[in-house]
């Protein structure tokens, strides 16, 4: 009874692992949904827009095309931030 007790635990373990993994297979990725603002003048200087309390910067999309719209963003925390009392910076990949 012990070892089916562990075997169902680890299984619930191991799907709960792969339901967590995002579908393109990057577990660092984040979805963040709100309205896309431009950036503005801050006290912590980095990002060009904001969305949902996050800086955003990004090398893949035109932020500036979603600026006031309702959009999820998909992207992962830049390392190193947030400075200065800033937010968390995101480099955003994709916008749903």
């Amino acid at each position: 009874m012990k070892l089916f007790k562990f075997l169902f635990v680890g299984i619930l373990i191991c799907l709960s692992v792969i339901s967590c993994d995002k579908e393109d297979g990057n577990p660092d990725n984040i979805e963040i949904t709100g309205t896309i603002q431009e950036q503005g003048l801050t006290t912590y200087q980095y990002g060009t827009h904001t969305v949902s309390g996050y800086a955003l910067r990004s090398s893949a999309v035109n932020l500036d095309d979603y600026v006031n719209q309702n959009v999820t963003v998909v992207g992962y925390k830049i390392d190193g931030y947030p400075v200065d009392g800033g937010p968390d910076y995101i480099e955003v990949q994709e916008i749903k």
